[in-house]
């Protein structure tokens, strides 16, 4: 009973980061899960299986508060699909965590780009349509995303998420809660990939179920929180939060001693929490420029 109250506990705050951030569930979720001892396949199974359901409360939420547009989620969703199902059912025979290591490079550069992007740029221009963002542009993004989500047990949002903020003319609260709601496809096919390569004996529901619990619950309340904070500070907490995931997957390849980490963390940190507090003690001077594309 203490385990499946840690892990609602575990669902509810990773949740919370993700709905507000647009990244971490899975990757949180799954990371505990293997510290259980649960297989790989089985752990990510058993997030995905979960975040049917959170996803779609998150979904709801963040269409409620106004943070999705439309255009963007049905340009991720079928490419997303495809490539969180085929991940999902060749899990066992993906090298994973050989391109892994690679992708979180890349990342952790659009990463340092999204907090300069928000720190130093005072105005951000923002279309107030999507037609300009090339169609072509969602299909890799959305299979390269959904199939390392699948694979990893996490990693929609921390692709999809940083590649759209990248670009120029997308809202940042959009990103967020657009990349949240198309997770719920990404969510269904995975699912069944993991039911046809493992069945269901692998997946223990009741850590599905107290999964859900946390994530349902925290699901509003992360959308309200990316309803009302200002989008360059979002921004910067989005920003961190891709360097720190990256950084994590980066440091763990190269097997860096647990004290280099450590202060490879703090710096990280540190800086980071600077960045927010130049930006709350600036906001009068950042502004959203929208314009018609």
């Amino acid at each position: 009973m203490r385990k499946l109250i840690v892990l609602a506990i575990i669902g509810l705050c990773a949740q919370l980061v993700d709905g507000s951030l647009g990244m971490a569930y899975g990757v949180t979720s799954t990371s505990l899960l293997l510290m259980f001892g649960i297989a790989p396949a089985a752990a990510s199974a058993s997030v995905h299986l979960a975040e049917v359901v959170t996803t779609a409360a998150s979904g709801v939420s963040h269409i409620r508060f106004g943070n999705v547009d439309k255009g963007i989620v049905k340009k991720l969703i079928i490419p997303g699909s495809i490539g969180a199902f085929l991940g999902a059912l060749f899990l066992g025979s993906i090298p994973g965590d050989i391109i892994k290591p690679y992708v979180s490079v890349f990342l952790l550069g659009l990463g340092f780009f999204v907090i300069y992007r928000f720190l130093f740029k005072k105005k951000v221009t923002v279309a107030q349509n999507q037609k300009n963002v090339n169609k072509r542009f969602f299909i890799p993004l959305g299979f390269i995303a959904g199939f390392f989500d699948a694979t990893g047990g996490g990693g929609w949002g921390p692709i999809a998420t940083p590649v759209l903020l990248s670009k120029q003319n997308i809202e940042t609260r959009k990103v967020v809660g657009s990349v949240d709601t198309s997770e719920f496809a990404i969510a269904i096919c995975s699912s069944l990939g993991f039911f046809i390569s493992l069945g269901w004996s692998q997946i223990n529901f009741m850590w599905v179920f107290a999964l859900m619990i946390g994530g349902i619950i925290a699901a509003p309340i992360a959308a309200w929180l990316v309803k009302i904070i200002p989008s360059h500070l979002l921004g910067i907490l989005v920003g961190g939060m891709i360097i720190l995931t990256n950084v994590r997957t980066i440091l763990s390849t190269f097997n860096i001693p647990s004290s280099a980490t450590a202060i490879v963390y703090c710096v990280l940190i540190g800086f980071w929490i600077i960045g927010v507090i130049y930006v709350i003690a600036n906001l009068k001077k950042y502004k959203i420029q929208y314009e018609e594309v």
